[in-house]
């Protein structure tokens, strides 16, 4: 099955048999591809003694870890096919990773990350406040998650706005004055949730103490890399999300979860607070004792698949973040498919949420 099939599909609409079908099938090609194409990916399924005709459900494709990515150049197509290099976030010192996209690989994100959102905030743009400033923006060719998180979302905006200005300060006459030409009607609003929390929320309380309000009372804010410092700083979700509504009026917030690692397949926050898959990608728990599948509600690594990834071998991932299934295909919100939580990083492992990584520099 092509991508070309599956991006014709409703983000959510097919049941757990349908989607394993769908995902087996795909899955399996992409670890063709990625074994004739990628040497180093070979080489590591050849030591794991990797036999594609025991293969009964994509759980049993191997996972590579995402650590990977910053030790190894794993790519599959040639040098002169490359257009984009997308480095993940990390503190100072750290490696980061290095994923190589070609044309389809970088366009096939884009189309998918659209037909996710959509399902969440509605099929048509809206004017755009990124919670961010513009300075993230720089090199088009070779950019941080961070910038690459910007870049995607940016294109469910029709006229944008960096709401923070190169000092990382909230530029207030000119959100107001955005806010003001577009009255009525709803706003996006995007950003990482620490850079939220402490450049914006706050300065919003210190003005709306000097009597000055900014009325967001038709915003929808999507926002996502990682809550480790503000859970330090005891701000829970449901605080976030009081607090935000109280000082501008903000009521449909939703989280993400998501790496550059396999950009484009998000797993949207939904109306419920779940998180969910959506049948370009999946999550499966894995048992630290011995990576054996854990059960709904069974506390484990997070590994991740997605159908995109041509260029290359990034379709099937051990991640370093800890997570539960909640259920799947009975999420209250209709949406069918997994839902799970975060809840949080293994022992030991580096930060690396745009979110947590920007946290802990500031």
């Amino acid at each position: 099955m092509t991508y070309e099939d599956i991006i014709k599909i409703k983000p959510f609409s097919l049941d757990r048999a349908e989607k394993r079908k769908m995902l087996t099938q795909r899955l399996m090609d992409l670890t063709d591809l990625h074994i004739d194409k990628c040497p180093k990916y070979k080489n590591m399924t050849d030591a794991l003694g990797f036999n594609r005709n025991s293969v009964q459900t994509y759980a049993d494709i191997p996972f590579i870890p995402v650590r990977l990515f910053k030790e190894l150049e794993l790519k599959s197509v040639p040098d002169e096919e490359v257009i984009k290099v997308m480095t993940s976030s990390g503190t100072t010192g750290q490696a980061v990773s290095r994923i190589y996209l070609d044309k389809t690989t970088s366009a096939n994100q884009q189309k998918t990350m659209v037909k996710i959102v959509s399902d969440f905030t509605g099929s048509e743009r809206m004017p755009m406040i990124i919670i961010d400033s513009p300075n993230v923006i720089k090199d088009r060719a070779m950019f941080s998650a961070r910038g690459a998180g910007i870049l995607g979302f940016s294109i469910f905006g029709t006229k944008k706005i960096y709401a923070l200005n190169e000092n990382m300060e909230l530029d207030v006459e000119g959100v107001k004055e955005f806010l003001g030409k577009f009255m009525g009607q709803k706003i996006l609003l995007f950003g990482f949730t620490f850079m939220i929390w402490q450049h914006f929320y706050k300065e919003l309380v210190r003005l709306k103490e000097e009597g000055i309000s900014i009325d967001l009372s038709e915003g929808i804010l999507i926002h996502g890399g990682g809550w480790k410092k503000l859970i330090s700083e005891a701000v829970s979700e449901e605080d976030f999300h009081k607090s935000l509504e109280e000082v501008c009026g903000l009521k449909h917030i939703y989280d993400y979860y998501g790496m550059v690692e396999q950009t484009g397949c998000i797993y949207m926050e939904c109306e419920c607070g779940h998180l969910h898959a959506s049948i370009f990608s999946d999550v499966i728990v894995r048992r630290p004792s011995d990576f054996s599948v854990a059960q709904i509600g069974e506390k484990g690594i997070i590994q991740v698949v997605s159908a995109i990834p041509e260029s290359y071998p990034g379709h099937s991932l051990l991640t370093e973040d800890e997570g539960i299934i909640l259920g799947e295909d009975d999420c209250p919100c209709g949406r069918k498919g997994k839902y799970f939580k975060i809840v949080g990083r293994i022992k030991n492992a580096e930060l690396r949420g745009c979110s947590d990584t920007y946290a802990s520099k500031f």
